[in-house]
Order: C-alpha cells, then sequence, then structure tokens
C-alpha cells in the first residue's frame, strides 16, 4: 500500500496489494458436490481427459516441494514499489458508450488482467495479495505490485474464476470487489464452496455458456487440477474462458497444461481476437508438464488457437517454481525467432500497461 496526494489537503490510501486473508480452513475441508457423472467428473473428483504425458508420482511432487530453493528471484521488492510509485499511473477509463468491437486489455500481474469489451470490464482471476496462499507470511511473495491501483480500476461488471488454486482465487481481493461493485463471479463447478455466502456466483460446466448484455461467456476445458488444502483434490473444476461478441471471442487460458483442448476450442469457437496464454511455472520439467505449459507450449498453443494476437500472463509475480523471473520471456521470445515470421503476434508486457485489440 502506498499514499497518493491528489490535493494539498486531501491525502487517500492507494492499493497495490492487500494482506493475504486467513483461510487455513480450506487446508483440511473435504467438499462432496453431487454433480452428474461426465466424461470429466466420475461421482467425487474432476479429471483432465486427454493425458498426453505421464503424470508426476506423488512423491516425486512431495519430493521437489519439499528440497527446492523457494526464493531464488534476484529481486529488489522495495526498488520494484518504489520505480512503480515515482512513475506516472495510467489509470482505465470509463467507457460507456464504447462499441463492442473496441477491446483493449490490461495486464495487472500474474494471471490478472483487466478485459474490456465495449462498456463492459471483466477481470480474470484477481490477485492482489501480498502472498499466494492460505495465510500472510507464508508461501510465495509477490515480489512487484499490480499494475493497476485497486481504487483506479473502471466499474467492474464479472470476475472470470478459473479454479481454486491460491495464485488465482484470492479471497481478499475477491472481497474487496465485492464490497465495491457487487459483480458477478464466473467459475467452475464447485468453486463457489470456497467463497463467502455472499458472493453472487454462478457456476458453469465445460462448454456451458451464460449470456451478459450482448455478450456470450463460455467456460472451456483446460488441462490442470484444483485443491486449496490436502483433502479437496480436483473436488471443484478447473477451465478457462471465452467472452464472444458475436463475432470475435476474448479467450483466457486460466493455468493449464498444453493438449488438444487448444485446437477443439479453435474448431468450436474460432480463431480468438486476442488469447491470454500462461508462460511461466514449468520448471522442473518432468513435475511441471503436465499441470503448466512452458513459453514453448505456449507459442504452440498460440498456434493451435491461431489467434489473431496472444498476451503472456502468469509470470513475473510470484515465484512458484524454479525458473529464473526472466526466463519466461526470453523462452518466448527464442521460440518465437525460431518460427515463421508470417506467425500472429505473442506479446509480453509489463504491470500497468494494455494493448488495444
Amino acid at each position: 500500500m502506498y499514499k497518493s496526494s491528489h490535493d494539498s489537503s486531501v491525502t487517500e490510501h492507494h492499493h497495490t496489494q492487500l494482506a493475504t486473508q486467513s483461510c487455513l480452513s480450506h487446508l483440511w475441508v473435504q467438499p462432496k458436490f453431487e454433480y452428474l457423472q461426465s466424461e470429466h467428473f466420475n461421482g467425487k473428483q474432476f479429471f483432465n481427459t486427454v493425458s498426453l504425458v505421464e503424470k508426476t508420482s506423488k512423491s516425486d511432487l512431495y519430493k521437489w516441494l519439499l528440497t527446492r530453493k523457494s526464493y531464488t528471484w534476484d529481486v529488489d521488492i522495495q526498488k520494484e514499489y518504489e520505480d512503480r510509485n515515482g512513475s506516472v499511473q495510467v489509470a482505465p477509463e470509463q467507457r460507456p458508450h464504447a462499441s463492442l468491437d473496441d477491446w483493449n486489455v490490461w495486464f495487472i500481474g500474474h494471471a490478472t488482467a483487466l478485459i474490456k469489451i465495449g462498456p463492459y470490464n471483466f477481470l480474470t482471476d484477481p490477485v492482489w495479495a501480498d502472498y499466494a496462499s492460505p495465510k500472510q507470511g507464508m508461501g510465495p511473495r509477490r515480489v512487484c505490485p499490480a499494475g493497476i491501483r485497486l481504487e483506479d480500476l473502471p466499474h467492474i461488471d464479472g470476475v472470470l474464476l478459473s479454479h481454486n488454486h491460491y495464485d488465482h482465487m484470492d479471497i481478499a481481493t475477491l472481497q474487496w470487489l465485492h464490497n465495491k461493485f457487487g459483480m458477478m463471479i464466473y467459475t467452475g463447478l464447485g468453486n463457489s464452496f470456497y467463497l463467502p455466502d455472499e458472493f453472487h456466483v454462478t457456476e458453469l460446466d465445460w462448454w456451458e455458456s451464460i449470456e451478459f448484455h450482448g455478450l456470450k461467456i463460455t467456460y472451456t476445458p483446460a488441462q490442470h487440477g484444483s485443491g486449496r488444502g490436502f483433502r479437496d483434490q480436483d473436488c471443484a473444476l478447473w477451465g478457462g474462458f471465452s467472452i464472444s461478441n458475436g463475432k470475435d471471442h476474448c479467450y483466457f487460458a486460466g493455468d493449464t497444461g498444453y493438449a488438444s483442448h487448444f485446437k477443439d476450442i479453435k474448431q468450436k469457437l474460432g480463431a480468438p481476437r486476442i488469447a491470454l496464454l500462461p508462460i511461466g511455472a514449468y520448471e522442473p520439467r518432468h513435475i511441471l508438464r503436465y499441470m503448466h505449459m512452458n513459453p514453448e507450449d505456449a507459442f504452440q498453443a498460440h498456434k493451435d488457437l491461431h489467434a489473431k494476437c496472444s498476451l503472456a500472463i502468469h509470470y513475473r509475480t510470484f515465484q512458484l517454481t524454479d525458473e529464473s523471473r526472466d526466463q519466461p520471456e526470453e523462452d518466448l521470445h527464442k521460440a518465437m525467432r525460431n518460427s515463421s515470421k508470417l506467425v500472429n503476434p505473442f506479446y509480453c508486457i509489463r504491470e500497468g500497461k494494455k494493448i488495444i485489440v
């Protein structure tokens, strides 16, 4: 949090981060949902329908988690905040009369982006918390401020909540947004279990859609998993989102490994006008290849989708895995250099910047 003075007599607090809200109870819950069995739900748990690689054993995963060095990024966090606070902050504008064909997307940090389609504003996986964990001071720490201060957000019409991992479902931020905007939260089956009862939540299954003021929001498949504790693994559904204005769609991949669902999305929904694709949290590869794309995978997904352009997400903010902070962007540029120059652009932009689509 830092202070900003609008005039000589009034000083207000503006938030580029929030204290992580304690939700330690999530570590022990074991929800049971009575959904109809399907190709991705067996009556107890959800699962991925296509397994292209052998899943990592739990013993290998736990060994890595217990022995890895968690804070190897060479980041001067204080300087990151001072540099941001000392720079000119451009706030997203309200656009009540904008055409549904007028789009821009702001990168806020990690998997959080502001999608502006005409007069409507959507946040993806909003996380302003200090720590991606169930408690302040625990787990991966935010190393840079959010690109937009919470108070500078335009009116938020909806949140696209991909799944319930702590770096995507942040209760503190969702509570702040609910108190300010009372917006709808769109998410996968089972995820409302973890949210306060006062929240306005619509749960969707894969490929299920809902109308929103001339737009269509569709929950799309992903290859990933879910869980906030020791007893709820894969009990709630994970996925991505498409927002369509009838002729174009914006695709947010959420968190995912590389699989055939990108081609399925292209076939069913068409080529995205923009795709938000994760490029980070991928080393060691033998542990994480099933759950997370590396930049080469993300670039292949970009091509599978035939995206008119893509925006990199899921990197730079929280050290979740072993690659360096800059490696995802470097590896993505390397993959692009080794490809045809005719491929549509795949952008990496800094927090607080936007692209006009």
